[in-house]
């Protein structure tokens, strides 16, 4: 790993606590008073001009007035523009600064980004063993979840045939109770015998003095049912079975069918694997 090195491009500042040797000024930094500088240059401009070592022209006098010009602008307003520029420059010391330190924090997030990414094989690597780990579970599961499915739709069946089975009884029970009910209550209607007999029946009961099995309407409903035994055990040739049978199998067939099943019934109600 690169080790981080902090680096900014702006000037270095000098060191502001160094003594600085105070100037002796005056003129030319000898001490003496500038003003002594007038009677010495009247008195060198004499021979100056007299020998004419120095021929006062226009291009003198315009050097005259530019050195008299530089001089004036350096002492009036030389002060005014070094703060002018140093402000600029300070300005532009500070934006580079915060720009270069923009820069610096963006690399440094971008290298914790990095160093939290190292790992990421390392992550790729578990996704990868979890993901194989699942399907291994997935195919095992998938071995034997056809066996639950169909131990499921077999349960399923039985509970529907138990179901048809325990309506169909219910439905012959009652049926069989209302016809036995009209035909003893026919049969008392008819016969003034029978109706003396329940009624001295339900006096003997009321006394206390009944004897059991001298009831004659629960004799009536019992010879009622015998015969109808006697008669179904003659005259069956199990066509209403039958019949029975073949709606369970269509409706069996029809939920089979619906849902996807793995088998069905035949006609004589046996069960035929689809696939």
């Amino acid at each position: 790993m690169t080790p981080q090195i902090a680096f900014h491009a702006s000037s270095r500042k000098e060191d502001e606590s160094k003594a600085v040797e105070p100037a002796k000024g005056g003129l030319f930094g000898t001490g003496i008073n500038e003003w002594y500088a007038l009677p010495v240059g009247l008195v060198a401009a004499v021979p100056l001009l007299k020998f004419e070592w120095l021929v006062v022209n226009e291009e003198t006098q315009l050097l005259a007035v530019f050195c008299a010009f530089c001089v004036t602008f350096y002492t009036q307003g030389g002060d005014a523009i070094y703060k002018t520029l140093d402000e600029t420059a300070q300005t532009i010391l500070k934006e580079h600064t915060e720009a270069e330190d923009k820069v610096i924090e963006a690399l440094q997030q971008k290298l914790k980004f990095l160093q939290a990414n190292s790992n990421m094989v390392n992550d790729f690597e578990a996704i990868n063993k979890l993901r194989e780990e699942a399907y291994v579970n997935l195919n095992d599961a998938g071995k034997i979840k056809p066996h639950h499915d169909f131990k499921a739709q077999v349960e399923k069946m039985m509970g529907m045939i138990a179901q048809e089975e325990q309506n169909v009884a219910e439905k012959a029970k009652a049926a069989l109770m209302v016809e036995a009910t009209a035909a003893v209550t026919s049969q008392f209607d008819v016969s003034k015998e029978l109706k003396k007999a329940a009624l001295d029946s339900a006096i003997a009961k009321i006394k206390g003095t009944a004897k059991p099995g001298e009831d004659p309407v629960q004799g009536a409903f019992v010879k009622f049912f015998q015969d109808k035994a006697a008669e179904a055990s003659k005259g069956d040739d199990g066509a209403e079975a039958e019949l029975q049978r073949a709606a369970l199998v269509s409706k069996l067939n029809s939920v089979a069918k619906n849902e996807g099943f793995f088998f069905q019934f035949d006609g004589s109600g046996q069960p035929k694997m689809l696939a």
